[in-house]
C-alpha cells in the first residue's frame, strides 16, 4: 500500500514549468564532472581534427571554436541565473514555511504552558486544602 507523498517539496516539484525543470536539469548536468570531461574531450577532438586534417574547416587560432565557446558561455550564464533565481524563490518559500511552522509551534507551546500553569495552581489548591483538613 503506497502512500502519496504530499509535502511542500513534492507540491513544489509539481508546480514547476517545463522551462524551470529544463533549467534544473541543465544546471545539474553542467555542474558535473561528466560535463567537464565531455567538454574537454570535445575540445581536444576539435583541435586534433583541425590540426591533422588536410583542409581544416577552422584553422588555428580556431575562430569558429571561439565563437561556439562564447555562445556556450552566454547560454550557461543565463541558465545558471535562471536556476539561481529559482533556488532563491525556493529558499524564500522554505523560510516562510519554517516561520509559519515555528509560529504555530510557539502558539501550541504557549497553550501547553498555560494548561501547565492551571494544573500547578490546582495542585497548590489541593495541597492547601489537604493541609487545612489535617
Amino acid at each position: 500500500m503506497s502512500q502519496e507523498k504530499n509535502d511542500w517539496h513534492s507540491d513544489h516539484k509539481k508546480s514547476l514549468t517545463r522551462g524551470e525543470r529544463a533549467a534544473d536539469v541543465l544546471r545539474n548536468a553542467m555542474g558535473s564532472w561528466r560535463f567537464v570531461a565531455t567538454f574537454l574531450l570535445a575540445m581536444a577532438a576539435w583541435t586534433a581534427a583541425n590540426v591533422v586534417a588536410g583542409r581544416p574547416w577552422d584553422p588555428y587560432p580556431f575562430i569558429l571554436l571561439n565563437l561556439f565557446l562564447s555562445m556556450l558561455a552566454g547560454l550557461q550564464g543565463a541558465i545558471l541565473l535562471i536556476a539561481a533565481k529559482r533556488q532563491d524563490a525556493i529558499s524564500a518559500a522554505m523560510a516562510r514555511h519554517d516561520f509559519e511552522t515555528d509560529t504555530a509551534a510557539k502558539e501550541e507551546i504557549e497553550l501547553l504552558l498555560e494548561i501547565n500553569r492551571e494544573q500547578l495552581e490546582l495542585l497548590r489548591q489541593l495541597r492547601a486544602e489537604g493541609r487545612r483538613e489535617e
